[in-house]
């Protein structure tokens, strides 16, 4: 089973428009951060964590040539823009795609996306909302994913497990009752967005601490910001085991 993080980056992505600052003026590949999203693959079945405004860039450069459905962590615009680019999916399926969200979600996405829901007309993008909760098991194909209930600020969104990997994005604290579900992981995916303290993202030092608590045997962060610093300052102050995701990092698990 391998993760794939299309992008690590925040919701402005990194290098940030106009900005000049080291990160978004760094020749670092690894500083260039596309939204966050990522691909779980088994090499038959391929499931996509979020679907953001990088979308089809993600995917082209990915060379995913077949999707067999999208989970939706939450409604923010860079996790759910790029819905419709699912449309070559769609053409060479001839299937709608299967969108896998909580209510609250799959209603934002119905609103957004009217005219996906409304009459049938060719060429438009064919999606089947799956409404799910922080109690869902879905099995997607071999790929069995369990829902993990974080907070968002005071948003309740939606981590994923898939077997001894755990991915959340987003996260500023966990609810009590799902830290029984990351018990005993061998692997992290976790949002680190800066150094300062943030109302609705983990700081570095809450992403640190988070993971003394969870103790994975290796974790990557994700979602950083270009106040996050470069990679080749921050790395060297991780603890071991605790990694800087970067844009195309396969994870074998």
């Amino acid at each position: 089973m391998n993760i794939t993080l299309l992008g690590t980056g925040t919701s402005q992505g990194v290098p940030v428009i106009g900005c000049k600052c080291p990160v978004c003026t760094s020749t670092d590949p690894r500083d260039q951060r596309l939204r966050t999203s990522a691909l779980l693959s088994d090499g038959i079945t391929n499931v996509l964590i979020d679907s953001g405004p990088d979308f089809r860039q993600q995917m082209l450069r990915a060379g995913v040539e077949k999707l067999d459905a999208i989970v939706i962590t939450h409604e923010h615009n860079d996790h759910v823009i790029g819905i419709d680019d699912v449309r070559p999916f769609n053409f060479s399926t001839g299937k709608p795609i299967k969108v896998y969200a909580l209510p609250r979600v799959a209603q934002d996405l119905q609103y957004r996306f009217q005219y996906i829901f409304g009459e049938p007309i060719p060429g438009l993008p064919r999606i089947e909302l799956i409404e799910i909760d922080e109690n869902s098991v879905l099995q997607i194909g071999r790929i069995t994913l369990e829902a993990v209930g974080i907070m968002h600020g005071e948003l309740p969104i939606l981590g994923y497990k898939c077997e001894n990997l755990v991915y959340i994005t987003d996260m500023k604290r966990i609810l009590p009752q799902e830290l029984a579900k990351l018990r005993d992981i061998r692997y992290l995916v976790v949002n680190a967005l800066q150094i300062a303290d943030h109302p609705t993202h983990m700081s570095l030092e809450e992403a640190l601490d988070f993971v003394t608590q969870i103790n994975p045997e290796k974790t990557w962060l994700t979602h950083c910001s270009h106040r996050l610093g470069r990679t080749t300052d921050i790395a060297p102050t991780l603890p071991s085991g605790v990694l800087l995701g970067y844009d195309g990092l396969q994870i074998t698990f």
